[in-house]
């Protein structure tokens, strides 16, 4: 093995300029795809924090049927209580309850449709970025308070800012009135001008007063600690619900980011097949890039191989030596490439990735922000393992080519 081992770096450096671009362009490649893969799996990874953590969260508990027909009656009793058990469950981050409702918010000038959304106060801070995304004023003060917090958009369209008072029109969960008149105590901007121009908050013990709810309430949403472990938390959470399938609770469902914003998972899996075909024809270049310099130094050493066939040399044996020298070249290259990677992306890790315009382009998918690459193994092997793989596979063909060749006609090739 050793014999085999210095043939093949000796034959490497035959032609050392040759074997430099070869190496060059499997840095170039492999440095490229670290950084690329880690910056876009970086981005995924901020796409779903910054979209989840505005309102969806990682999961949610409600009523079988709720999401696709949000109706005011279909309620959680004791939404609270319940939201309370789960907080024991491993894994999970945070817990808050939600009631939501629609109505018409007016100011003294215009009048719009828009969502109201009752939140728990003490725990919302945990699990939503809103209460962090106060323009002016602040955020509610507590589950009983009398007042609200609207989108900056909205705001604009109503003409109105802190201090003001709105009136609140809308249909209880009872089919009663729901009517109040509250101030405006805070101005958000969320990053979704979606959700800036048809929504506001208002603390969740005054949404079940005004909409006639009791304790009940629509959702509980949940935040986890791992996403990747978003499955084993959410049998748990399934696990302690069940008990209240027959109970006053009702057909309780737990749903998971995918289910609850199916376009996001979807926009993604897009994104990433997008990708994976530029970095296939990349990948491709470099391989075709191996397959030429080894083919190239099969057919320079044709007269070689010959003479070391006539004196026994087992074609198996050269078989070997050329995917070897392949396989050096192509590891020489892959070392240089993750290192240099690495180093890019470790940068970026500290620093963040932005270019001029990102801020605006990215608010479109959630990208609110300089995107930080995601460090895992995962990330920065995937590339370095796909090149290593097509490249050994390249070379099969320079080493079966071997396998034909004539002692005789072997050694007249010049």
């Amino acid at each position: 093995m050793n014999m085999i081992l210095r043939l093949a770096w000796r034959n490497i450096w035959r032609h050392p300029r040759r074997s430099l671009l070869t190496i060059a362009a499997i840095t170039f490649a492999a440095a490229l795809l670290v950084f690329m893969l880690t910056l876009q799996f970086g981005s995924y990874d901020m796409m779903i924090d910054n979209n989840l953590s505005v309102l969806t969260g990682h999961f949610q508990v409600q009523r079988a049927g709720y999401l696709d027909k949000p109706k005011m009656r279909a309620t959680i009793a004791d939404a609270q209580q319940i939201s309370e058990k789960m907080r024991s469950i491993n894994g999970i981050n945070n817990l808050a309850v939600r009631a939501n409702g629609f109505a018409l918010l007016a100011s003294e000038e215009r009048t719009y449709g828009i969502q109201v959304i009752g939140v728990e106060t003490a725990h919302e801070g945990n699990l939503s970025i809103i209460p962090e995304r106060i323009q002016s004023g602040r955020f509610l003060s507590g589950d009983n308070a009398q007042e609200l917090i609207i989108g900056e958009a909205l705001a604009r369209n109503l003409k109105v800012n802190v201090g003001d008072e709105l009136t609140l029109l809308g249909s209880g969960r009872d089919g009663s009135i729901a009517a109040a008149v509250l101030p405006i105590v805070g101005i958000f901007n969320s990053g979704s001008s979606e959700i800036d121009r048809g929504m506001i908050e208002i603390p969740l013990a005054t949404f079940q007063d005004i909409f006639s709810m009791g304790k009940s309430a629509h959702v509980i949403v949940g935040m986890v600690e791992r996403l990747d472990r978003l499955e084993t938390v959410l049998a748990q959470v399934r696990a302690e619900i069940t008990p209240l399938q027959k109970g006053k609770s009702g057909d309780l469902v737990v749903l998971d980011w995918n289910r609850l914003v199916p376009g996001l998972f979807q926009m993604i899996q897009a994104d990433m097949a997008n990708s994976w075909f530029m970095y296939g024809c990349l990948i491709l270049i470099v391989t075709f890039s191996i397959l030429n310099t080894f083919l190239m130094a099969v057919l320079e050493r044709t007269r070689e191989f010959g003479v070391m066939l006539a004196l026994g040399t087992k074609p198996l044996f050269i078989g070997k030596l050329v995917m070897l020298e392949s396989l050096l070249l192509t590891l020489l290259g892959l070392t240089m490439g993750l290192v240099l990677g690495t180093a890019i992306t470790l940068y970026y890790y500290v620093y963040g990735f932005t270019y001029p315009g990102m801020e605006e382009l990215g608010a479109q998918f959630g990208l609110t922000g300089a995107v930080t690459p995601q460090l895992s193994v995962f990330a920065f092997t995937l590339g370095p393992i796909a090149i290593l793989l097509f490249t050994m596979i390249a070379s099969l063909y320079p080493a079966l080519r071997i396998r034909v060749l004539k002692p005789v006609d072997a050694m007249k090739s010049v």
